[in-house]
């Protein structure tokens, strides 16, 4: 199996159309075309990292945070990114990210966080904003079925739990061509009116390319009319943080003793208490100091996050205790979601490819200490 064959299942896991723009994901380092030997799965892809790969036989290094963030203008192995970029190029491993693509997928990192605490009737706390699209075109009722559904297999008309969704209005369509045309009604320089079918499907902005191709591969007219719009809609399923409900509520020493438990934290940092029950949780794994206001607005009790700077704190305004649990600590068990991930998903895709040859990386990268 070739690493361009593992692209679909990481993918589906952490679609890369998800990550932020400011953000690096997908294959950072190392060739697709090369054949996998084994698949190493990591916070932070290190030179420590790169080592226990090659220990282990695993050409390929799947993590959570991208070795490479900014621009590399040089690689003479001064910088911890620098050294293991270099090891991974010299001994042919490659290494894939996936960041912000697994955080804004409704079953990444702030899902798992929520699931590590038994959080319930989750939601996304930071919906994505201009993500959705609507396509309109317009055909004759003989190639309505044929086109729409055309439109709903290249990924079109998908909203939350919904399939299939379309609007369909009938009107009357008018042309008139000149001596190049090959009209599929009438003739050239001919007035037509026509009865015709007005489409209406909402899609993700990524998937724009693979919905004009099936337009115009299942469309019967010479000229296809149609328009694209930018939504300000919110995609309530994509998006970053998430907010849950514990099964029993918990007064607040008790809840972030809880917390400091279940995400095995050194310490963490919080604001004054309110004297009330805790019962409505929002996190946001890494930092998440910009969806203060959204917990607030959310109806939160506690907002859990990490990298809060001290003037974040204030930001709690005596209506919700925020609490900075650590980076790595908000981000724990995402690598233990993709290893089970991609031993499931590689069993049903590659049979022969022995889920014992996805290893999770034993190699604790928290670059931070607690005295």
């Amino acid at each position: 199996m070739k690493i361009k064959e593992l692209f679909p299942i990481l993918e589906e896991m952490a679609p890369l159309a998800y990550a932020e723009d400011f953000d690096n994901v997908g294959l950072l380092v190392g060739n697709e075309e090369q054949e996998v030997t084994g698949i190493l799965v990591c916070h932070d892809a290190l030179e420590s990292v790169i080592d226990e790969a090659i220990s282990n036989s695993c050409n390929l290094v799947v993590c959570f945070h991208p070795i490479l963030f900014s621009g590399l203008k040089k690689i003479t192995g001064k910088t911890y990114v620098e050294k293991a970029v270099l090891k991974a190029i010299k001994n042919d491993i490659a290494i894939y990210a996936v960041h912000t693509a697994l955080d804004n997928h409704q079953n990444g990192v702030n899902k798992i966080f929520c699931d590590a605490l038994g959080l319930t009737n989750t939601k996304i706390l930071v919906p994505k904003q201009n993500f959705i699209q609507k396509l309109i075109t317009y055909t004759i009722p003989e190639n309505e079925i044929q086109l729409r559904n055309a439109l709903f297999e290249a990924g079109a008309g998908k909203i939350g739990n919904y399939e299939n969704c379309s609007f369909n209005s009938t009107g009357i369509g008018t042309y008139m061509g000149n001596e190049n045309s090959n009209p599929e009604i009438g003739e050239r320089f001919e007035f037509v009116e026509s009865n015709e079918i007005k489409i209406e499907v909402t899609f993700e902005k990524h998937s724009q390319s693979k919905i004009l191709k099936a337009l115009f591969s299942n469309h019967v007219y010479e000229e296809v009319a149609y328009e694209i719009y930018q939504l300000q809609n919110q995609h309530q399923n994509i998006g970053l943080g998430m907010i849950g409900e514990l099964q029993n509520p918990m007064n607040e020493i008790d809840f972030l003793n809880f917390v400091k438990d279940k995400m095995q934290c050194e310490s963490i940092r919080y604001t004054k208490l309110l004297n009330k029950s805790i019962k409505k949780v929002a996190v946001l794994g890494g930092s998440g100091s910009f969806a203060i206001k959204n917990a607030i607005q959310a109806g939160a009790d506690v907002f859990l996050t990490a990298d809060l700077k001290y003037h974040n704190f204030y930001e709690a305004e005596n209506q919700i205790v925020l609490a900075d649990i650590g980076h790595f600590e908000s981000e724990r068990y995402t690598k233990n979601y993709i290893v089970d991930f991609l031993k499931e998903k590689i069993t049903n895709f590659a049979p022969a490819f022995s889920t014992g040859k996805v290893v999770l990386s034993k190699e604790n990268t928290n670059p931070v200490k607690y005295l």
